[in-house]
């Protein structure tokens, strides 16, 4: 897709403009794109996808599943993975030949100049698409999910500007799903860590535990903790469970399985750029 000269304008519900249109959106949703969020590739700032779902008899967009579609923005222009979009709407339509395409989604608060040409490129694919931004951020505890239609505003043959109108948006959850979605809330994360990550976060979390061990033990020897025949049991039992290495031996366990992994991140990097490159190439290739 090249950039586009129209303007973006947003509207929020209050404006002058109504619309009829509602759209209603399950909790899984947005669990999904959350999750597509934090597992996002290092160099995207943001997340989009399509949106699955049916139109209502009352007009109301029924949001129930949605998927990722990779795309790459630039200074002045968005590329969508088309093919991998139709892709995966055949495997959808196999599973649920009930759901269709209802719009599509992006993380981040409000719209942006590329929203216009996504938004551009569904409308091809349904009427009336759905825009659904979902803010990642959880500042203060809190999520923003947004639905917006957009308009194109025009002055004869000239198109002017592209017109986000914010729609009524309900959020339905059961008990069990709030439950889940403020869990989600309060322990959001910007991306997940990488293996050696958490493996240090691992070594420090088991270091701080043996240090606990450590100084209950000599606590109680020395009088200071009342001593406690259960967790003397269960620590006994917990070193006779171990392996008996030699310190070279076990240096050399960590270092072969720490080379494994190094080995798995290298071949996972070449893999991801080999991606990287078909994806632009094969994008190259479609645009005119």
């Amino acid at each position: 897709m090249a950039a586009s000269d129209r303007t973006v304008l947003q509207f929020g519900p209050s404006s002058a403009v109504t619309s009829n249109i509602t759209a209603k959106v399950h909790p899984l949703v947005i669990f999904n794109i959350s999750d597509c969020y934090v597992r996002r590739p290092d160099q995207a700032e943001r997340v989009i996808g399509t949106l699955l779902g049916s139109v209502l008899p009352d007009g109301t967009v029924d949001i129930r599943n949605s998927y990722v579609v990779p795309h790459n923005e630039f200074s002045d222009q968005v590329a969508l993975d088309i093919e991998y979009h139709h892709t995966m709407l055949k495997s959808h339509l196999k599973v649920n030949p009930q759901e269709v395409i209802v719009g599509w989604f992006s993380t981040g608060l409000g719209v942006t100049g590329g929203s216009a040409l996504i938004h551009e490129f569904y409308c091809r694919e349904v009427p009336n698409p759905v825009h659904l931004t979902v803010g990642t951020g959880f500042r203060n505890g809190e999520g923003t999910v947004k639905a917006y239609v957009s308009v194109n505003l025009s002055l004869g043959d000239r198109q002017l500007a592209a017109q986000f109108q914010e729609i009524p948006l309900d959020l339905r959850m059961i008990e069990a799903e709030r439950v889940g979605f403020d869990i989600l809330k309060s322990t959001s994360v910007d991306k997940l860590p990488s293996d050696l990550e958490g493996m240090e976060v691992l070594m420090e979390r088991l270091l701080t535990l043996i240090n606990d061990i450590y100084k209950y033990v000599d606590d109680t020897v020395e009088g200071h903790a009342v001593p406690d025949n259960s967790v003397g049991r269960i620590l006994s039992e917990t070193v006779a469970s171990l392996p008996k290495l030699s310190p070279p031996a076990f240096d050399k366990l960590v270092n072969d399985s720490l080379q494994d992994q190094l080995l798995l991140l290298y071949l996972s990097s070449i893999t991801r750029t080999q991606l990287s490159l078909a994806e632009k190439l094969n994008t190259a290739a479609q645009m005119p």
